[in-house]
């Protein structure tokens, strides 16, 4: 029986399905996993401009170069999140078209998140954890046994829908005796025109620079109305606590991922919150960690009201070079209207914690959301306000609002009467004078009187004003100029994709400054200035 995954998204990182293949191959023999990156071939200024969504920028002939070789498979698995939602349905239509018979299940985000539309397009879908979900799927699919009554799935059957229930969360134990995701093992990955061909160092560092990509602890105890996790504790209120396999198991899928691939330098962890693990934990992770992989790393889930100077103390002598937190708005009713607990004072305390070890950090990147059509210009000038108080130096990751369909931001819109179009893409933003000042902010403090000047003239994107494409693609330009200088000067490489991160691998640059650290400006150590 031959079994065959595909992970469509911006990227390679896709460790749900790498999780779940790596376990299936304990299991089956033949199971090959595919990658669809979606956005590697736009230029910085089209991801910057473009409006919809980058399925569009697939046609026919790439949509059928995608999906015959994946149509011979007895059972196609299929990932994706819910912004690819529109392409996977084409894909999914075409494979189909070519084998009728195939069985095709839909896993990821958008299943999760939407299962009554992903069930319309596959024979199953994955409504939950999928590593020991599948696994139970396929033991009854391979022996011929009854598989309608599998947790984590739905199924279509005869006309009709079976809703099964859920599993248990998988607890700390049973992460630890997963095997580690699937790194660097013979994956396939789409090039267009080309088809499918074996993964290249060159394409981890097209898609992840010089990082490993990866996630320690699942689960979030907050329950933000824009994001996804609002549905996964929905499913289960169990979601809202911290689980993690051991720091030996982390530990170890990083040195399995640095053997095969030597060009890594940094490793980024994708938690929604790494800082609300305990710091007991966190001592004996940065203990381990320094002592055997000695590596920098970014932790990219830091919640506000978990930023506390000893853990970072903990953390930045292990080697942490950089943080990323979310403050997704200066307004207290915004922030209301998110669900996003906000202490007064929490953001610029968590903040001034944070810039205690600047000398030691590439800027911290907070993120920011704008474009939310609920937005008053009050609502506006406090974010402005907040980010121009904020210590400095610091970087912004900004995304315009955009929802994910069935979750609880759509409900609170439908309740208000506002539209929105879920199809823009969240790079997109509105080329107006407030937008732009969230772009100058990240880049540095003007003076007072320019930043009142211009804070007068900051209205909502729903508000009638002028446009200035031109001058927020030179802003931002800008800013990813000031954020790449940080990055050199850290020496850290992990942001530079494509042939510039090739660069800096081949010719041992990396290797040469981090043996001489004084020959840059690269952050201090911790112990040197204590």
């Amino acid at each position: 029986m031959k079994i065959k995954l595909l992970a469509i998204e911006s990227g390679l990182m896709a460790l749900g399905l790498r999780k779940v293949t790596s376990h299936l191959k304990t299991i089956h023999s033949d199971v090959q996993a595919y990658f669809l990156s979606s956005g590697n071939h736009l230029s910085i200024g089209k991801a910057f401009l473009l409006k919809k969504a980058n399925s569009d920028q697939f046609d026919a002939s790439m949509i059928r170069d995608i999906a015959e070789p994946l149509a011979d498979a007895d059972i196609l698995g299929i990932s994706s999140y819910t912004n690819l939602a529109e392409l996977t349905k084409r894909i999914i239509t075409e494979i189909k078209s070519i084998n009728p018979d195939i069985y095709l299940i839909w896993g990821g985000v958008h299943p999760i998140m939407h299962p009554e539309d992903a069930i319309l397009h596959a024979d199953a879908i994955c409504t939950g954890e999928g590593e020991f979900a599948f696994a139970n799927f396929l033991d009854a699919y391979i022996d011929g046994r009854d598989y309608y009554d599998t947790k984590n799935f739905w199924f279509k059957k005869n006309g009709e829908i079976i809703r099964n229930d859920f599993l248990p969360l998988a607890t700390s134990e049973e992460m630890n005796q997963l095997p580690f995701p699937l790194y660097g093992e013979n994956e396939l990955i789409y090039r267009p025109g080309k088809g499918y061909s074996p993964i290249t160092v060159k394409d981890h560092i097209q898609n992840s620079g010089l990082a490993y990509n990866t996630v320690w602890s699942i689960g979030c105890p907050y329950h933000c109305t824009y994001c996804g996790n609002t549905k996964f504790i929905e499913n289960d209120k169990n979601y809202k606590k911290l689980r993690h396999p051991s720091v030996d198991y982390l530990v170890g899928q990083v040195k399995d991922a640095i053997t095969k691939h030597p060009h890594i330098s940094t490793v980024v962890f994708y938690d929604d919150s790494f800082m609300a693990i305990p710091k007991r934990t966190l001592r004996e992770f940065a203990d381990k960690w320094k002592q055997e992989i000695n590596l920098p790393f970014c932790v990219q889930g830091v919640i506000p009201s978990f930023v506390k100077e000893e853990k970072f103390e903990i953390l930045v002598e292990a080697g942490m070079n950089r943080v990323r937190m979310g403050i997704q708005s200066g307004s207290d009713r915004i922030l209301e209207f998110y669900q996003r607990p906000n202490k007064p004072g929490l953001i610029h305390n968590a903040a001034t914690i944070i810039t205690k070890f600047k000398d030691h950090m590439i800027p911290p990147a907070y993120d920011i959301i704008v474009d939310n059509p609920i937005e008053t210009k009050e609502d506006v000038e406090a974010t402005l306000n907040l980010l121009y108080n904020l210590p400095h130096p610091f970087t912004l990751n900004v995304m315009s609002l955009r929802i994910l369909p069935n979750s609880m931001m759509e409900r609170q819109f439908e309740e208000l009467g506002v539209k929105i179009d879920k199809y823009l893409d969240f790079a997109y933003h509105a080329p107006t004078v407030a937008n732009i000042m969230v772009y100058i902010l990240a880049i540095f403090r003007p003076p007072k009187w320019l930043f009142e000047y211009l804070l007068k003239h900051s209205k909502p994107f729903t508000e009638k004003q002028p446009q200035f494409s031109t001058i927020l693609l030179t802003v931002r330009t800008l800013y990813l100029a000031v954020r790449g200088f940080h990055h050199i000067r850290s020496i850290d490489f992990s942001l530079f994709t494509g042939g510039i991160g090739w660069f800096f691998w081949k010719s041992r640059i990396v290797k040469l400054l981090r043996a001489n650290p004084k020959k840059i400006l690269a952050p201090k150590k911790l112990a040197e200035s204590t």
